[in-house]
Formats: structure tokens, sequence, C-alpha cells
């Protein structure tokens, strides 16, 4: 396996999975950026985007399910969604025959099997995955408002670990947001801080690559996430909310397969 995340922020969430012998089957996660987007970004890659076999929802917020995926959408691909999370679905505009329910072990994509954990986010939660395949494992993990002890033993010791590190405490207190909203984010069930997200990695001790997603434009910086990580005895890469990462590979020494700006990765250790 291979990730790159296309997009992560509050203007809409996407990432690309290659898989297979020659990499060239694609398992989307999360459907935040509108279809023409997504399929100019892959590519733009240099991949088909007819080789999408499936796609994972996390939750059905409007930034990781854009509604021109919702019914109607020509694609002959199925989008895998937790049970608890069925009526958001519906409720999106995804028909019966899109929708791919799962609860326990399941296998998206030919060749990976996936399982999943709920984390508390808003009303109806979000889903946390762990895809593994013969040559490694990926954790991913996104609006979790608190890192629970099911989340942490589920993505124990993965290869790569994509993780949300959405704001930095002091900034988000100064901010000119509505209380309502910060509360929000910071009650436990919103999002991470960068300070929450480091704790989370140490106990889930990826073993070779972090990605850090969905940092706040207006309450972050890239350079406060890489503080907290800097030295450490992984390498990570911090996406943003207008360009793709670099592509990362899942259970070897995480190297860079296409050439990115300085702008669309950064990476430590």
């Amino acid at each position: 396996m291979q990730l790159c995340v296309l997009a992560s922020g509050s203007s809409g969430n996407c990432s690309v999975i290659r898989v297979g012998d020659e990499g060239q089957d694609l398992l989307l996660i999360d459907l935040g950026l509108s279809p023409r987007r997504t399929y100019r970004q892959i590519e733009d890659l240099g991949l088909d985007p007819g080789r999408v076999r499936g796609a994972l929802v996390t939750h059905f917020d409007h930034d990781h399910f854009h509604a021109g995926w919702a019914a109607g959408s020509s694609r002959s691909w199925g989008v895998h969604v937790h049970r608890a999370h069925q009526r958001a679905a519906a409720d999106s505009g995804l028909g019966k025959r899109d929708v791919r329910l799962f609860e326990g072990v399941f296998e998206p994509v030919a060749g990976v099997t996936s399982s999943a954990v709920l984390n508390a986010h808003d009303e109806s939660g979000t889903a946390s995955f762990r895809l593994e395949c013969a040559g490694g494992s990926l954790g991913f993990a996104t609006d979790l408002g608190s890192v629970s002890d099911a989340l942490v033993e589920r993505l124990r010791r993965v290869d790569v670990l994509a993780i949300e590190s959405n704001y930095c405490p002091r900034m988000q207190a100064a901010s000119d947001r509505p209380p309502f909203l910060k509360q929000r984010i910071m009650g436990g069930s919103g999002h991470l801080s960068n300070e929450q997200a480091a704790d989370a990695v140490h106990r889930i001790e990826p073993a070779e690559h972090v990605v850090f997603l969905h940092l706040s434009r207006q309450c972050n910086h890239p350079e406060l996430v890489g503080r907290l990580h800097e030295g450490a005895d992984y390498a990570f890469t911090i996406s943003t909310h207008d360009a793709p990462t670099r592509w990362v590979r899942v259970g070897r020494p995480a190297v860079a397969v296409r050439a990115g700006s300085a702008a669309t990765a950064a990476a430590g250790g």
C-alpha cells in the first residue's frame, strides 16, 4: 500500500491508497472533495481514476462527504459505511445500491482487509480504520475529539499512522470564534489538539511514519505540529487543505515515489 492525502481540512478531506502488485488499484478514504476535483487530482498523480475500486467514509460531515457523490453520480464502485452511519448515508443522498455496510472485518478492495472502531464526534461519531495487506498496516483516524483505549488497541503498532492534529489550544482560545464553536471543538467530541495527537502517537507507537491530518487554518500552523515531533524515531508528513502530500509507502521505509514541493509535505526523523 501507498498513501497520499489529496487534501485535509475543513474545506474538504480525501485520501487515496494505491494497492495491488503494481499499485494500480485505488481505494479512497473520505469523499470530501467534489468528484471532478478528486478525479483531476488522481490524474495529476499519474494514475487512472477508472481504477478506483471503492471508498471508505469516516463520517458524513460536509467536509468528509461532498454532495456531488450522492445518488446519480456516475461510478462503478461502492461506498463503505459503518452500520452506525446508515441513516446519515441515506440522508446524504446515497442510494442503497451505492452503500456497502460494515461492522466487523471486511475487504474494501482485493488484498486489503479493514476493521474499524467508532469514536465520539458530534452526534453520530466517526469511524477510524486499520487497513492491512501482505506488506504492512495503516491506521487512519480523524475528527476524534478524544482518544479511547479501544482506538489505541485497534491501531497499535501500525506501520503508518494517519491522525488528525487539528488545533493549537492557545490559538483556539485567542481566536474570535464564538464560545459554542470552541466548546464543540475542544469539548471531547470534536477534534484533537496538537498535544492530544502527540500523546496518541506515543500510545499507538507507529513503526515507521505518521501523517498529520485536518490542521485548522485559523487555529494551527504546521511548524507547531512539527516541533512536537522533532527528533522522533518515526518520519512524519503534514497534510494541507490545498495540495497533495508525498506518497508514503506502507510497510517499508517511507519514501516519496513522486516528487513534491516543499509546500505539500514536511518531514522529520
